[in-house]
């Protein structure tokens, strides 16, 4: 019986740890879509582009890069691609104006106005607390599989084992978000 609580302990720390791990990596890709007034290639990955009836993704149709600080250049893979692009990025409301040269399209990214960039930190410290909450909340899901288990013949001692984990484990991704707002905030405010 021992074998069995051991094993669903484990498997219930592993569970948390991943979930925790999707909401950073969750963060770090809503992160890259707030524009801080560098051009970024992030900045177009939530642009969904019909490709031959399929919504697809931009970065897998194109390659999208950074030829300098203000500017992102799109090259689509085939060229008759170019218009749809377009009106894919028009479509996403992201406030990016394309322009195209019939080989590939420009965005020039204009530069961020001072109330622009306090709106953008809120934007980022808003986002950064939501992922809290849903490390608070995984945390929360753990401690009641714990509870659970005691009832089922669990330890006290082991049971208080196991919240501790889960809390230091919850610890250390509200540090790495923490550290996310940081790196994030100083871009944003970066003129």
């Amino acid at each position: 019986m021992f074998v069995n609580m051991q094993e669903e302990i484990e498997l219930i720390l592993e569970d948390a740890r991943d979930r925790m791990v999707k909401a950073l990596e969750h963060l770090d890709t809503t992160l890259g879509q707030i524009r801080a007034g560098k051009a970024n290639p992030k900045m177009l990955d939530s642009v969904m582009v019909d490709y031959y009836g399929n919504l697809t993704a931009l970065p897998k149709i194109a390659n999208v890069n950074t030829p300098d600080a203000r500017t992102l250049a799109i090259q689509p893979w085939e060229k008759s691609l170019i218009p749809v692009i377009e009106k894919a990025i028009m479509a996403a409301n992201l406030g990016m104006n394309p322009s195209n040269n019939g080989e590939y399209i420009r965005i020039n990214i204009p530069p961020l106005t001072e109330e622009r960039r306090r709106d953008l930190v809120k934007q980022v410290k808003k986002e950064c607390e939501d992922a809290k909450v849903g490390l608070r909340n995984i945390r929360r899901d753990s401690n009641e599989e714990f509870k659970r288990m005691r009832k089922d013949g669990l330890s006290e001692d082991l049971e208080k084992d196991c919240i501790a984990s889960v809390q230091k484990l919850t610890d250390d991704f509200t540090r790495d978000i923490d550290g996310m707002y940081v790196k994030k905030e100083k871009d944003v405010l970066t003129v």
